[in-house]
């Protein structure tokens, strides 16, 4: 199934699902964490239905594909969880495998590095800001970021290799 069509079935159904913070051990995890930038959303996803939705911050400059490291940019395109930390700069850190074959021709064609480490992850465990700040706006360096109660139960609702696709 392509990226849009997945996109398209889980906007429609995802109507019919309710969304919030899981209170209790999951008893379904998801497969696919659909992140959709011009929405500022994350959906995770389970046999292509939607199961949660989560507002997301992304990096300083959200619009566009992440060409080469410092530009800001979210990366688009396929990737999956790698690896996962609890102890970080943030609250809980989920890396993606930024970056891909796609990513390196793009930044090599630039003749700048891509960059790494990409991660979804919570608020700073020490804000330089208001809290409000990182509830409101736009402020990662590239990364996706999520209150830490929304972090914390995707954190729950995830394992392993999780599928990642980020749109526009």
């Amino acid at each position: 199934m392509s990226i849009r069509r997945l996109f398209a079935s889980c906007v429609v159904s995802f109507a019919l699902v309710a969304a919030g913070p899981a209170s209790a051990a999951p008893a379904v995890r998801a497969d696919t964490i659909l992140i959709v930038k011009h929405e500022r959303k994350l959906y995770l996803l389970r046999d292509n239905s939607p199961l949660r939705s989560y507002r997301i911050a992304l990096g300083l400059t959200p619009t566009g594909a992440k060409e080469h490291e410092w530009d800001f940019r979210t990366p688009e395109g396929s990737y999956i969880v790698d690896f996962r930390q609890e102890r970080s700069h943030y609250f809980k850190a989920l890396h993606i495998s930024y970056p891909s074959a796609a990513d390196l021709k793009r930044s090599a064609a630039l003749h700048q590095p891509a960059g790494r480490d990409i991660f979804i992850h919570g608020e700073p465990n020490q804000p330089s800001k208001p809290v409000s700040y990182y509830q409101t706006r736009d402020w990662t360096n590239g990364c996706i970021a999520l209150s830490n109660q929304d972090l914390q139960d995707l954190w729950e609702l995830t394992s392993g290799r999780t599928r990642v696709e980020i749109l526009p």
